[in-house]
């Protein structure tokens, strides 16, 4: 019978964690409530716009990226949708919200956008697509992790895209439970398909717990209100009591007039910045050539730019676009007549 006492290789058994003894580990709490996942949707479909105009430019086509569902998920949930050739691209966060983040799709949609990108149709997953592919979640990633730490008050960084393909064995998942958005993308008008996107859960909780507020208290991570102190609870007392005692002194607030007058001192500063030289070109058009056509080229090589015949060229100050015109001969010189300026709209829209 039994003293009480462990012997020698029962304590072995629990410092190597085995030894068929079962501790309950006490109730634990889910990995991401109702709230906080309605609340991390809401933020990433902020992004979709920045998202869907980023990966337009990498491909050169019309993109079209639904907002994303939001579930919360295993590893066999997520392997379970995909069979075949799956890539993975990691970006795991460091910093803010460390955690897991990567982005996982099918062979088929891989080659939709590695494609493009290398100008060729039918790529294989190779190295360069991989590559390919790394820089086109780089780019899609920004708005995202720009949100995230827009959200949480503080700077989200994340590691250097790391891809992967091959089966469902190549996949590098958290632990336990993670959050995944599902995505639908299509680029011009080909086939649509799904990209997923993966966070770890406390990446999530992170980013949104401090934005749930809790009724009756002040809000703070987790959703559960902060309980005033012994110091705040006496100074709302004897606050309490002030007002009780007696009327307050009431003030009325004295703002600065709003002086028009201001215009005319930016104007003069404008004028500072008259006498400064700024680079105008007149771009005729573009084209993107894989670098084995650009060492092929020679004299007599003719390149096909993207404008049509007629089409109005485009001129820009300092890289940027500002107005359109038309080419004209002066003299023996080339020129352009303006035929267009280009609206302010339109400028913002073309800022990095």
């Amino acid at each position: 019978m039994s003293d009480g006492s462990l012997s020698q290789d029962e304590i072995d058994a629990l410092l190597q964690g085995s030894g068929g003894m079962d501790f309950d580990a006490g109730p634990t709490t889910p990995a991401l409530t109702d709230q906080q996942r309605r609340e991390f949707e809401r933020l990433i479909h902020q992004t979709v716009g920045s998202q869907q105009s980023n990966l337009s430019l990498l491909v050169n086509n019309e993109v079209s990226i639904s907002a994303p569902s939001v579930d919360l998920v295993d590893a066999n949930g997520l392997t379970s949708g995909l069979s075949g050739e799956i890539v993975q691209i990691r970006m795991n966060l460091t910093e803010g919200a460390p955690g897991h983040h990567s982005y996982v799709l099918g062979a088929e949609a891989a080659v939709e956008v590695a494609g493009p990108m290398m100008g060729q149709e039918g790529v294989d997953l190779d190295d360069a697509a991989v590559n390919a592919l790394q820089e086109a979640f780089s780019q899609i990633a920004g708005p995202v992790i720009t949100a995230l730490g827009d959200n949480a008050g503080t700077t989200v960084m994340n590691d250097p895209p790391e891809g992967a393909s091959g089966d469902a064995t190549v996949l590098e998942l958290p632990g336990g439970q993670f959050v995944r958005l599902t995505y639908e993308v299509q680029i011009d008008d080909r086939e649509p398909f799904e990209v997923y996107e993966v966070f770890d859960a406390a990446v999530v909780q992170a980013v949104v717990g401090t934005s749930q507020a809790a009724p009756g208290g002040a809000a703070r991570a987790g959703g559960q209100p902060q309980q005033p102190s012994g110091d705040q609870s006496a100074g709302m007392g004897a606050m309490m009591g002030m007002q009780m005692g007696g009327a307050p002194n009431v003030q009325s607030v004295q703002f600065p007039n709003l002086n028009p007058a201001g215009n005319a001192g930016e104007q003069g500063n404008i004028g500072l910045l008259m006498d400064v030289y700024m680079e105008m070109t007149v771009e005729l058009g573009r084209t993107r050539k894989l670098i084995k056509e650009i060492l092929g080229m020679g004299e007599g090589t003719i390149i096909e730019l993207d404008k049509l015949a007629g089409e109005p060229v485009d001129i820009l100050v300092n890289h940027k676009l500002i107005a359109k015109g038309e080419v004209v001969v002066i003299d023996e010189n080339f020129g352009v007549r303006v035929t267009e300026i280009v609206s302010p709209m339109e400028r913002m829209s073309g800022m990095p």
